[in-house]
């Protein structure tokens, strides 16, 4: 890219050295410079890169953007000192990628729960719709069925434009994005220009981040106030008319409003609920009449993200029977409330839950197809290091079912007993477990479960690793509850 047009964006600056005529890169990381790239020096938590200039450097970086001195060779590379780097790359990133997000219809989904959900059901609806279509979020980057692993629900902000360049480059028309209250606080979202902002629902996580729920909330306000003010675009904020929190989201954006919901009046709302162990159906109130629509997805938390999707995808411009005739032919979202293949004679289910609220639906969609006698057994875990203050309340939710394993989720540096201790706190009953090591909170959970006894995996969902320290190792909920199934039910593992 020209050199001077790309740091054109930057307002105020100081550069030493004489600048390239072309650059081929941007990079935050050292160890990802090409040659001919520029090298920025972010300041992290706990990693400086204005200590890795030398190795950028050897790598081929031919400008450094910094905000304090760098000891360079001026003849091999030149410097533009600015005042705060972080925001100097949010400028750059969009402007080197030529503002992708402008080449697509860009649908961003934030709140607590749901956001995978309605973001993979809008990308299974697109693909049976014919449309090549991008999503990204705690998945990865799902690139029209290609899966990419990412670090974050919502990534930094040069990853971030990389990845919406990438899918308009590949002939996506649409790419969906979660949207997470840190990634928009932090400015991850810069230059990402949506079309379509979906709000799901605020209930009480990330307090250690944002303090309280009031910061929480205005944090998932900043994608709709981020929408701007040019209406000649057309643009569409979409809202849960069931969540209190969507009165103060409509003070944030002056684009048309498109609510859904069941319990009060919306434009998208659903009624006559028939939950089933295998699906669901309900009718839909919407533009242009009633529509019964029949769906394989379990739980009333469902169709509350069916319904955030079919008012989405009609502010795109696609027909409401067309929506409801594909969201009929799509599974389950991989590790949100899916069940796990078997012909053992239990019930498993592995599911991302893990607020509060996300427990309470969880086991909400399950108990009215347990069977008398039998119990619901309901693995919890929760991430070390991390908001305490949901613990207890989460095991509190958990206390609905029959029998209880606390565990942990990702301990990281903390130490198991803080962990159980926070959680024990919540229980409401004594049937329950307390095991630190979540293989071993699998396994038993395995171990006390009965013919015809339902088991929630909850906590890590999709995920295949277990983040113990600062290392990732390999694990696998749905994995290790087979194997043991299978050795205390027989063979009956149906490959998935």
């Amino acid at each position: 890219m020209d050199t001077e047009k790309l740091f054109s964006i930057l307002p105020v600056k100081q550069v030493t050295g004489t600048l390239p005529p072309t650059v081929t890169d941007i990079a935050v990381d050292s160890r990802a410079v090409n040659a001919g790239g520029v090298f920025v020096c972010i300041e992290g938590f706990t990693v400086d890169g204005h200590k890795f200039v030398e190795k950028a450097v050897d790598n081929g970086a031919r400008v450094i953007v910094a905000s304090k001195p760098v000891d360079v060779d001026l003849g091999k590379v030149a410097v533009v000192m600015v005042e705060n780097t972080s925001r100097a790359i949010s400028l750059l990133a969009p402007r080197f990628y030529n503002y992708p997000s402008k080449r697509m219809t860009m649908v961003g989904v934030t709140g607590t729960n749901g956001k995978t959900s309605v973001s993979g059901i809008l990308q299974a609806v697109l693909q049976e719709a014919g449309e090549r279509s991008a999503v990204t979020g705690t998945i990865g980057f799902d690139l029209d069925g290609t899966l990419y692993e990412t670090e974050n629900t919502t990534a930094d902000v040069l990853t971030t434009q990389g990845m919406i360049a990438r899918a308009a480059e590949e002939g996506c028309a649409t790419m969906t994005m979660e949207v997470s209250s840190h990634g928009l606080v932090e400015g991850r979202l810069a230059g990402t220009e949506f079309d379509i902002a979906i709000f799901t629902n605020l209930t009480h996580d990330h307090l250690d981040y944002h303090g309280t729920m009031d910061n929480y909330g205005q944090a998932k306000g900043l994608l709709f106030s981020q929408l701007g003010q040019d209406l000649e675009k057309r643009k569409f904020a979409v809202v849960n008319a069931d969540d209190e929190w969507s009165n103060k989201l409509l003070e944030m954006t002056s684009y048309p409003v498109l609510t859904y919901g069941i319990r009060n009046e919306a434009v998208f709302r659903g009624s006559a609920i028939e939950l089933r162990a295998n699906g669901t159906t309900f009718t839909l109130t919407a533009p242009g009449g009633d529509f019964r629509v029949a769906m394989n997805l379990i739980g009333e938390f469902s169709v509350y993200n069916a319904l955030a999707v079919i008012a989405a995808l009609y502010a795109k411009g696609m027909a409401i029977e067309d929506i409801i005739n594909h969201l009929g032919k799509i599974s389950s979202v991989k590790g949100r409330m899916e069940q796990v293949p078997t012909e053992l004679p239990i019930t498993i289910y592995v599911d991302y839950a893990h607020s509060p609220d996300a427990i309470e639906k969880a086991i909400d969609a399950v108990l009215p197809y347990k069977k008398e006698g039998t119990r619901l057994i309901f693995v919890i875990g929760t991430g070390g290091n991390r908001d305490r203050i949901k613990r207890p309340i989460m095991a509190e939710k958990a206390s609905v079912a029959d029998y209880v394993v606390l565990t942990t989720d990702d301990p990281r540096d903390e130490p198991y007993e803080s962990i159980l201790a926070e959680l024990e706190a919540g229980m409401k009953h004594d049937q329950y477990a307390c095991i630190g090591d979540r293989q071993d909170a699998v396994r038993h959970a395995i171990s006390v479960a009965n013919r015809d006894d339902i088991i929630i995996f909850a906590g890590k969902g999709h995920e295949d690793y277990q983040i113990i320290g600062s290392v990732k190792y390999p694990h696998s909920d749905a994995d290790i509850a087979l194997e043991e199934a299978e050795k205390k039910f027989g063979s009956g593992v149906v490959e998935k």
